[in-house]
């Protein structure tokens, strides 16, 4: 009976972990009725409901979750084990899982990691784009990026990149319009391109240093984003003044169709680390990938 059901239990704690059928389908590679007849299957032979369905999503039971955080650990510490092996034999190999901002991504990490790809082609790697200050441990990923001063104090933190700023931009139709701000105040009186924090629901003021003077300011405007790209893109079609990472409008300002301003105003951040468990045990693979982030600046 137990060999019978190693598959079943596998397959339940992905749709757990999914909350969704369809999604953990996806992911094992198997149609979502031979996965919805595996569980009713499992449950059947156990006489427990497992999992409570409803039209929007999946959830476990009581005894669905006791069964879960029992086998989980161990088909991990299972895999864990066979990725050592191929490790020992001089194949590094495996799976990693980082959960990082659509910034860090595109301007640091992917960069970095595109190469390592190529040279460890059978270690597969997951991102997860998200802006929120995720709980690795929790969303059980290997890693995750942030700004080095959001990084956790029990966290193994590792620099990726160096610093970066942000800049202060609207089209030159708009400055032509409404004029340039001289000062960081002056902001209070342009429509400026908002963006909606991923924690809290709050809005972003934009942070301001100039010779030690830091500053926050609340601007207020007609649009509210949660995405850097749709902020760009309102500045570009002059709705606005942006406050994004200077890095994605560089091209855009060199090319005349955006103008920076305040530039005096806007000091460097510390730039993006990989952070992880401290007592985390790591794979050959998830320790190379390390080594080949590691900021050598």
């Amino acid at each position: 009976m137990l060999k019978e059901n190693f598959n079943d239990l596998i397959y339940l704690v992905m749709v757990a972990k999914e909350r969704s059928f369809t999604r953990a389908a996806a992911k094992l590679g198997v149609s979502q009725s031979a996965l919805s007849h595996a569980i009713r299957a499992l449950e059947e032979r156990l006489n427990t409901r497992l999992l409570t369905r409803t039209t929007r999503s999946v959830a476990p039971t009581e005894a669905g979750e006791r069964l879960i955080e029992n086998v989980a650990p161990l088909f991990a510490n299972i895999e864990k084990e066979l990725v050592s092996l191929s490790d020992n034999l001089g194949k590094t190999s495996g799976n990693i899982r980082i959960t990082a901002g659509e910034h860090a991504l595109s301007s640091t990490l992917w960069p970095l990691l595109k190469p390592f790809l190529q040279t460890y082609p059978d270690v597969n790697i997951e991102f997860s784009v998200d802006n929120t200050l995720t709980d690795i441990v929790s969303g059980r990923f290997d890693a995750g990026v942030r700004l080095g001063e959001q990084v956790e104090k029990d966290m193994v933190a590792v620099r990726i990149g160096p610093d970066w700023r942000m800049s202060v931009v609207a089209s030159p139709a708009y400055f032509a319009q409404f004029g340039e701000p001289e000062t960081p105040y002056e902001l209070q009186n342009h429509n400026c391109i908002n963006m909606r924090l991923p924690t809290r629901g709050g809005i972003y003021s934009w942070e301001f240093n100039k010779q030690g003077k830091e500053i926050r300011v609340k601007v207020e405007g007609q649009l509210i984003f949660n995405n850097l790209a749709s902020r760009i893109d309102a500045a570009l079609s002059g709705m606005g003044v942006a406050y994004v990472p200077e890095d994605t409008i560089t091209h855009l300002v060199d090319r005349g169709d955006l103008v920076r301003v305040l530039d005096d105003w806007c000091d460097p951040f510390t730039g993006y680390y990989l952070y992880y468990p401290s007592r985390k045990q790591h794979t050959a693979a998830f320790a190379k990938l390390i080594e080949a982030v590691r900021y050598q600046g």
